[in-house]
């Protein structure tokens, strides 16, 4: 029995959290003799240390963004920092412990925290498990360790350029597998060209973002909306009291398959930018907007996103059903559109799963040799 333990950070819904499933869905009905744990760290460190960051957190991301992103781009660049040096220590040893209760015969971190603790343990020679980063947005925070990981699972090719040439991390090391998607979300083939458009709209898993503004200026007939409120029921609860037959909105879906089934309804999406769902709008070639993001990791998203024409940025200077209706009714556009996110498809070597298993197969077999 091989045994994977899998480490996202905070118990509340997220892309971390999202990559892991996906991850062990696809290995537990691969590889019977594959044992797969997934495990917040902060938790396991301290329960009431973790509900007391993850509220922290979305309290401060939603009352003073600003700050929080000044914060992120220096935390994200300077982490080795004297002030952080005994938390770390701290952090080390309940990796220790946790490795030697589990014993796992390889770790995969899809959140960069648990991969940092595990990189300063690994140059200290403190702990030899195989570790794989897999990565959730479109770049490599510096939280991220780097050097003493084996493996990385990276979203495109410049990703795996700047780890090879400035941490000079072999090339084998480093497989662009694009951001893990759940095998249940079917890649398409084209993007829809329907004359009346299907919107989904999508706030994150906390219903975060200017959704109501966005949906109450929303007037032109031929558009249609399904809204997903994640677990925020207020707005779910006042969407529906708006008895607009043009608007369907959704409490949080976690079934992956019912996702790809609405997927394959609409003609184009609204969302923030975060990784995976992005990754997943991307394989099901649909045209993406974005009015609404959070600071730090969604902003740096959505940057690498605009430069490579994949998303759409909203204006509040003009309706926004305008605005959708202009674009996705030019051919020539969605023309484009289609070639971009093919290329950048292009450029993905394998799928997290299909290396996954090949490294797991590998493995298997020679710890049968022994």
């Amino acid at each position: 029995m091989m045994n994977i333990l899998v480490l996202p950070l905070f118990q509340m819904s997220s892309g971390h959290h999202q990559v892991a499933d996906a991850l062990i869905y696809s290995l537990q009905h691969r590889f019977p003799n594959v044992s797969c744990e997934k495990l917040d760290f902060l938790s396991y460190c301290n329960e009431q240390m973790e509900r007391r960051v993850a509220d922290f957190y979305l309290r401060w991301i939603s009352l003073s963004p600003h700050s929080y992103e000044w914060m992120y781009q220096r935390w994200m660049k300077k982490f080795e920092q004297p002030a952080m040096e005994p938390w770390l220590l701290y952090f080390e040893k309940k990796m220790k412990r946790l490795l030697q209760e589990k014993k796992p015969d390889l770790v995969i971190c899809t959140h960069s925290f648990p991969s940092h603790v595990l990189q300063r343990l690994k140059q200290k020679g403190a702990v030899t498990v195989p570790v794989i980063n897999v990565y959730t947005d479109f770049f490599l925070s510096g939280i991220w360790g780097k050097t003493a990981i084996d493996y990385h699972f990276v979203p495109h090719e410049e990703a795996k350029r700047s780890l090879c040439t400035r941490f000079r991390i072999e090339r084998h090391r480093v497989i662009v597998t694009g951001i893990p998607i759940h095998e249940h979300i079917v890649p398409a083939q084209k993007i829809k060209r329907r004359m009346n458009k299907h919107i989904l709209v999508a706030g994150g898993n906390q219903g975060l973002g200017k959704m109501k503004q966005f949906l109450k200026n929303a007037n032109h007939s031929q558009l249609t909306y399904s809204v997903l409120c994640g677990k925020n029921e207020n707005l779910y609860e006042e969407l529906k009291s708006w008895n607009d037959p043009r608007i369907r909105p959704f409490r949080y879906i976690s079934d992956r398959a019912k996702m790809n089934e609405l997927y394959d309804e609409v003609d184009a999406v609204v969302t923030k930018p975060g990784g995976v769902t992005m990754s997943e709008v991307l394989a099901k070639k649909l045209p993406a907007f974005t009015l609404s993001y959070l600071p730090g990791q969604e902003q740096i998203n959505l940057h690498y996103l605009r430069k490579k024409g994949l998303i759409y940025l909203l204006r509040d200077n003009e309706p926004y059903d305008q605005q959708l209706m202009r674009i996705l009714t030019n051919d020539e556009e969605m023309n484009e559109l289609e070639e971009r996110i093919e290329s950048y498809w292009l450029g993905r070597e394998k799928t997290a799963q299909e290396a996954l298993a090949e490294w797991i197969e590998t493995n298997i077999y020679a710890m049968k040799k022994r």
